[in-house]
């Protein structure tokens, strides 16, 4: 039988800019393998405007750290040659590499270009704030140092519909180019009017000649990259058709199992299931709502009705499209979506992404291994552990809800005869120490049940019908099964 797979995003915000990322990927992998993480989700490969940026100013798409420009070779993350060693390495343990791709913008052109604009509103993109005037946008990207090498595309202001800032006039803003009769795409979500443009120089994909270089790059990137899959940021900003596109392509080329998975920013439930059927749903999204979800019912407290937490979410309404995460280097403290699950239920949080049978989970290397920066926070290695091991051995079989109390629930997986010692029973109290009665199965009748997250001490007896009572502490989450096996410890 297939084990559970798990993800892990393999970065941070403030991962530290000495080049040595990619070299402690390698290091880390039989590590991360053992504990059950089978796919790595990383950070843009690709050379940003700055050796500082952690990769969304995206400068150079072709430079995967092999040319000198923007001040080094290597990126933020180190070389080329280490990065393709490392998903060699991750490759040897049986660990599948997802690179993350960022199309909808370009940052720290060669040179600046007279174009014609109307600066817009910042709260609505559709309304025009000025005349029509003559800017200089940095918009003129040459690469002289990788001299044409993979391909001898130069982006000039015709490839963008966008930019924020008129060197002429040292003025920043939100510009519309106009020139050839531009307009934003209408196929992006439509918050501020139209959310085409984000940031930077905002790439045009009405541009045929944008479409077939970007298709291109994304079949090269795949191809030189060897890795398995992609993480597509930003796209409620990019034409959803050019990404149904690019995804058929792409998987053309690399096979239907090149997993794709994408960041719809939005919590709307109706948004995404729209955005999935524009697609053809051949790609993943990331679980927007339930995040928002963990993160209201930690500030929230013991008023959190717990019954409700999966409702109106993705892993709920399109199970086989979500990919579940409790936080990530957006959401993370001081960064441009702070929304920071709280640390009494970040544990809760992981259960209830791990141990359930709905969902592709996602754990945070700020989660796990820690955040850096000016404002540390520690990670939570110890109270994750026992939920990758659950998930790994445990989390099988049938799933029984017990989502019978506004302040505590559980569920049972009833486990498997093909992974031996499989099956659990997780409860759950945001409020004060609770107990609940569940049924993990007369077969179990006389085994005696420990909590893998030694938050409880004392063992519990499967009695003859199959039912025990699981104890759980307060504002906490107890996973109980089979004690450890000394085979599953190997």
């Amino acid at each position: 039988m297939e084990r559970n797979h798990t993800m892990m995003q393999f970065f941070e915000w403030h991962i530290e800019s000495d080049g040595t990322h990619w070299k402690r990927l390698g290091e880390l992998a039989p590590e991360l393998k053992k504990r059950g993480i089978d796919s790595v989700w990383l950070p843009p490969a690709t050379k940003a405007h700055s050796l500082e940026d952690p990769g969304y100013a995206v400068y150079d798409l072709y430079d995967l750290g092999e040319f000198d420009q923007k001040g080094a070779v290597r990126t933020k993350y180190g070389t080329k040659k280490e990065l393709l060693d490392a998903i060699e390495i991750c490759h040897k343990h049986g660990i599948q590499v997802y690179l993350d791709v960022v199309m909808n913008h370009k940052a720290g052109a060669d040179e600046t270009e007279k174009l014609v604009a109307i600066e817009v509103d910042e709260f609505d993109r559709t309304e025009e704030i000025s005349e029509e005037v003559e800017i200089e946008g940095w918009t003129k990207f040459t690469f002289p140092k990788r001299n044409n090498k993979y391909s001898s595309f130069k982006w000039k202001s015709e490839h963008f519909n966008g930019v924020d800032y008129d060197d002429k006039d040292d003025k920043t803003g939100i510009f519309k180019i106009v020139e050839d009769d531009k307009e934003w795409n209408e196929n992006v979500d439509n918050e501020f009017g139209n959310y085409d443009y984000l940031m930077f120089a905002n790439i045009d994909y009405k541009h045929p000649e944008v479409r077939e270089e970007m298709m291109r790059w994304g079949k090269w990137l795949a191809e030189n990259a060897d890795c398995n899959g992609y993480r597509l940021d930003a796209i409620k900003h990019i034409d959803y058709e050019f990404i149904r596109d690019f995804i058929e392509e792409v998987k053309k080329q690399r096979g239907d199992d090149f997993y794709v998975v994408g960041e719809f920013w939005n919590p709307e439930i109706a948004a995404c299931q729209e955005f999935l059927e524009n697609v053809d749903y051949n790609l993943n999204l990331f679980d927007v709502a339930l995040h928002y979800r963990l993160f209201d019912a930690s500030k929230a407290g013991s008023d959190y009705d717990l019954r409700t937490i999966f409702d109106e979410t993705l892993v709920q309404a399109n199970p086989i499209h979500a990919v579940t995460f409790v936080d990530n280097h957006d959401s993370q403290p001081n960064e441009s979506l702070e929304s920071w699950v709280e640390d009494w239920f970040k544990q809760i949080s992981y259960s209830l992404i791990l141990l359930r049978k709905d969902g592709y989970p996602c754990v945070f290397y700020g989660d796990y291994f820690g955040i850096g920066g000016e404002e540390p926070v520690e990670g939570k290695k110890e109270a994750i552990d026992p939920l990758l091991y659950a998930r790994y051995h445990k989390a099988y079989g049938e799933q029984d809800d017990y989502f019978d109390d506004p302040n505590v629930i559980g569920w049972v997986r009833r486990g498997t005869e093909e992974i031996e010692g499989s099956g659990c029973a997780v409860i759950i109290s945001n409020n004060e120490e609770a107990e609940k009665r569940m049924f993990v199965g007369e077969e179990r009748a006389g085994e005696v049940w420990v909590d893998l997250t030694n938050t409880r001490e004392e063992y519990i007896a499967i009695d003859e019908d199959g039912f025990a009572v699981f104890p759980v502490n307060g504002g906490s989450v107890s996973v109980w099964a089979l004690p450890e096996l000394e085979v599953e410890e190997k």
